[in-house]
């Protein structure tokens, strides 16, 4: 059995190989956009529709969207196996955020010229977020309403649903941020994380999108119990904790509760005020020298009342 022609006869079009391998771009049955939008990897199970921004971390969502049949279902679980359990998918009912994007929402990337979209980009070049980003994590502003002025950047979960958002002032005038009176308790950028390498944590969207590979931003200086079970749950070895120099007391708490539960943790020391001001190239840097974190240092810092600058674990 091929999966590429299963996903051919499910999606209703041939797939076009990429240079890299096991990806595929299909007509998106989500859009009527005259190129192929749908990017598939058929070893990752990841697919993602640029234009309608749906996507998943299984095909078994995206057969689900496209209605496809139980024969085609029962194919797809021969060849890839059956999918592994998500939380969304808990038997126990659980009463999900209802967020939605203000009305006003403009994406930046597809957007008409306007002066209010001219500071919105500039503002986000200053952070080191290129179109690249804009793109992919569909950022946007508002002109008018509730959220004018502020830059708007969406949060999405596995399946490619809304579950939060940020607003950022653009022009300092007011509140510095504005998000929906909804739980914070959601996994940021869930959407583009992929749960079998180290994940990075950190404490806002712009840390999250200046790592650029698998971060999550905590909406906060705290990971939430649906972030924490789901870490453990799917058995991830490492995690990188990237928060603000201000933050190392909730660092290290952090840190114990991972370490305790058999995650290995590896805290990262910022010299700058926050990661998105630390430049990609210094980041990466960051990653590479960052050694596990043990106790021991834990222990040191506390006792050392660390409480403004963490010791030297890199070395």
């Amino acid at each position: 059995m091929n999966l590429v022609s299963l996903l051919n006869r499910v999606i209703g079009n041939r797939g076009r190989q990429l240079k890299k391998a096991n990806e595929y771009m299909y007509w998106s049955p989500f859009t009527s956009h005259h190129k192929p939008k749908l990017q598939i990897n058929t070893q990752t199970q990841k697919w993602h529709c640029w234009i309608s921004n749906q996507g998943g971390h299984n095909l078994f969502q995206l057969f689900k969207k496209l209605k496809a049949s139980r024969e085609q279902f029962n194919e797809l679980a021969d060849i890839v196996g059956k999918p592994r359990q998500s939380l969304s998918s808990n038997r126990e009912k659980v009463k999900e955020n209802i967020v939605r994007l203000p009305k006003e929402f403009k994406p930046l990337w597809k957007s008409k010229d306007s002066i209010i979209k001219r500071h919105s980009m500039n503002y986000l070049k200053k952070r080191g977020i290129t179109m690249g980003d804009v793109i992919r994590y569909n950022v946007g502003y508002c002109e008018e309403g509730v959220y004018s002025n502020r830059i708007i950047i969406p949060s999405y979960n596995s399946d490619g649903e809304l579950n939060y958002f940020v607003g950022r002032d653009i022009y300092s005038g007011g509140m510095k941020y504005k998000n929906p009176p909804v739980s914070k308790d959601v996994i940021g950028f869930d959407l583009f994380i992929n749960w079998d390498e180290p994940i990075i944590l950190c404490e806002g969207v712009f840390d999250a999108m200046a790592f650029k590979r698998n971060a999550i931003p905590l909406f906060g200086k705290t990971v939430m119990n649906t972030l924490q079970k789901k870490i453990i749950d799917f058995g991830v070895k490492t995690i990188y904790l990237g928060l603000d120099e201000d933050a190392i007391d909730d660092a290290v708490k952090i840190s114990e509760n991972f370490i305790n539960n058999g995650v290995e943790v590896r805290m990262m020391e910022f010299k700058e005020k926050d990661p998105s001001e630390t430049g990609f190239e210094k980041l990466l840097y960051l990653i590479n020298i960052t050694n596990k974190t043990k106790f021991s240092d834990l222990m040191r810092i506390k006792l050392n009342g660390k409480t403004k600058r963490h010791m030297e674990i890199q070395r």
